[in-house]
């Protein structure tokens, strides 16, 4: 210390600094915070694509929720990875326990499908015998908790529902034959519609495809104009239309696409050792002739859906390559011509599906009358919870659009020969 005591005056300032430095490293935390969960976007009506024509005029006006203000939880509801996360870890919230039958059909190969029956528990509010035909997710069944949740407010508005479960996709159902549910294959899905159709002869069809099972139903529909009959419309939710030009971004680490791809491969890993035994098993006769046993073991080394698909799901059809495997399953190459009406919805924050990808539906929608692309701008990957401030809501904001564009549908078929001139004055 000098005679000045210039030491003293350096000393207090040392606390004021730290606090600085505490202050500082607060504001960070508090700035990725308000960053990561989104808090600053704003609450829109989802973005519309459509041609003007009287059914959309019609749809547009009767259904309300694709006009308002979709609102998500406050504190976490903008971010896309907690939607997407509550969805994979939860599936809903309070989910109610529909109780059905479950139905098994026997394929020309072997396999054994199976779906689950749910009877109406209302009236339709048109007073009609209706089917929801419902295709889950990848590796999904009737025992998710979102398509239980989905059912039950279904059958309470008046709908009876089918839902596919993918083959290999119950834990307690065994394969009876060397082969998995895959990407594209139709074979499932229109073996229960088949069924449906010829058990209620008066019944009529809504098509519903959540992820992977929008592409199911959208390539099921296109893949043969008979497909349609019967079938009033057709809802996609949160669909990529073509694995061709996804599985690039699914190897990028934007959006943490490629930790998303880690993910599902484990769980589809999971999937494919539960059946390892009709699947790679040397009493295994049927099985698929380009499989070797040296796939089973690039499959625990495998850390993408792509490596399994290439490894594992193109041989259950034998197709040569991975690029052809994805080119002639995806719907991108069919759902042209879909001409029932269709609602293909997507979310801007699903770190699954990158913004390339809804060029497709987007331009479709453009090109086609019967189309509507609804785009919202929060819910992640089949979240689209709803909630005040931090609590869920039982029901999503996507259980309620696709149960009210359904209803719209119905009222447009009652309504429909009042108005064969097609007049706006007559239809909307």
């Amino acid at each position: 210390m000098n005679k000045d005591g210039e030491v003293g005056t350096i000393a207090p300032e040392l606390p004021a600094m730290f606090d600085g430095v505490k202050l500082a490293a607060v504001a960070t935390v508090l700035y990725i915070i308000v960053r990561f969960l989104n808090l600053k976007s704003p609450t829109e009506p989802p973005c519309l694509s459509y041609q003007d024509t009287p059914l959309n005029r019609f749809l547009i006006k009767s259904c309300s929720l694709l006009t308002k203000e979709y609102i998500p939880p406050l504190l976490w509801g903008k971010c896309g990875h907690l939607q997407t996360a509550l969805y994979g870890k939860m599936g809903r919230v309070s989910s109610p326990h529909p109780i059905g039958l479950r139905k098994f059909l026997t394929m020309h190969d072997g396999a054994t499908a199976t779906f689950d029956l749910f009877e109406p528990l209302a009236d339709q509010c048109t007073g009609d015998d209706v089917t929801m035909v419902i295709c889950p997710g990848i590796g999904n069944h009737s025992e998710k908790h979102y398509i239980r949740t989905f059912v039950d407010y279904a059958q309470k508005q008046g709908y009876r529902c089918a839902v596919l479960n993918h083959l290999g996709a119950l834990p307690n159902i065994e394969l009876t034959s060397p082969r998995m549910f895959t990407y594209g294959c139709t074979w499932e899905f229109a073996a229960m519609v088949g069924y449906i159709k010829k058990t209620f002869p008066q019944t009529q069809l809504i098509v519903v495809g959540f992820s992977l099972g929008g592409n199911i139903v959208c390539k099921f529909l296109g893949e043969n104009h008979t497909n349609q009959e019967r079938v009033l419309c057709c809802v996609s939710v949160c669909q990529g239309y073509s694995a061709l030009r996804a599985q690039e971004t699914f190897l990028q680490w934007d959006q943490c696409r490629r930790f998303y791809n880690f993910l599902m491969a484990d769980n589809m890993k999971r999937i494919i050792l539960s059946h390892r035994g009709m699947l790679f098993g040397e009493s295994s006769s049927k099985r698929p002739r380009m499989m070797e046993d040296a796939d089973l073991s690039r499959l625990f080394t495998a850390t993408s859906l792509m490596q399994i698909d290439d490894n594992i799901m193109r041989k259950f059809h034998g197709y040569d390559s991975l690029k052809e495997y994805y080119e002639k399953d995806s719907c991108v190459h069919y759902i042209h011509n879909v001409n029932v009406p269709l609602l293909l919805v997507n979310t801007s924050d699903d770190p699954l599906v990158h913004p390339s990808l809804l060029t497709i539906p987007r331009t479709l929608a453009e090109k086609k009358e019967n189309v509507i692309f609804a785009l919202t701008l929060h819910g992640g990957h089949l979240g689209f919870f709803e909630g005040a401030v931090l609590f869920p809501q039982p029901l999503t904001w996507m259980d309620k659009v696709i149960v009210e564009y359904a209803n719209t549908i119905c009222q447009w078929e009652r309504h429909k020969p009042q108005c064969g001139s097609g007049s706006e004055q007559d239809c909307s």
